[in-house]
């Protein structure tokens, strides 16, 4: 199977709102208790590209017979405007998100690797990760992989399904080439 990385379509919306529905309904990855319709993904998906960020889709090529092969989207993953006010129109919020069954192939890491590079051509400069801290360290481990480091702990700000559920929040800066680093490294002195 090969994997393609591509900006999502409006016909990929409703493969991506049955995605989300699982997670929203059967887990606690996600703060929603009530899934996206369609009509709002493709809302979200047109704020993303009315923006300039990224919104994309993990795509398979699945061969069924010799010479036959269909594409089957399993993943997406996009940037989001971390806060409303325009001092933070240089910082994002990622969300990733793989179908069931579809974890542990390198897909989330080829997503975010995506995500990344076109949030920075965006105009990124800095990406926060808000990660439902259930237990589950994946979404953690993909984040740290890509050097994203904590940034601090909300505790018991959520509550689904019985259960109070803390945030991490994870950050890592962005290389942009018409930006200054806010925090440049100093120089050695000779």
């Amino acid at each position: 199977m090969s994997v393609l990385i591509r900006p999502a379509t409006p016909e990929d919306v409703r493969t991506i709102a049955a995605i989300n529905a699982h997670y929203v309904t059967e887990t606690l990855a996600t703060f929603d208790e009530e899934p996206r319709s369609t009509d709002e993904w493709l809302r979200v998906l047109e704020d993303r590209n009315a923006r300039g960020l990224p919104f994309l889709v993990a795509e398979l090529a699945v061969p069924h017979v010799p010479d036959d092969h269909t594409a089957s989207v399993v993943g997406y993953a996009y940037a989001s405007p971390w806060r409303p006010k325009p001092a933070y129109r240089h910082t994002a919020e990622d969300t990733v998100y793989l179908a069931p069954g579809h974890t542990g192939r390198g897909l989330g890491t080829a997503l975010l690797d995506a995500l990344l590079k076109g949030s920075a051509a965006a105009g990124v400069r800095r990406m926060i990760a808000v990660i439902a801290d259930t237990g589950d360290g994946g979404s953690v481990a993909l984040h740290r992989r890509f050097g994203f480091t904590e940034a601090g702990r909300l505790t018991a700000v959520g509550r689904k399904h019985g259960r109070w559920i803390d945030t991490l929040l994870m950050q890592r800066a962005l290389e942009h080439p018409t930006l200054p680093d806010p925090h440049p490294q100093p120089h050695p002195h000779p």
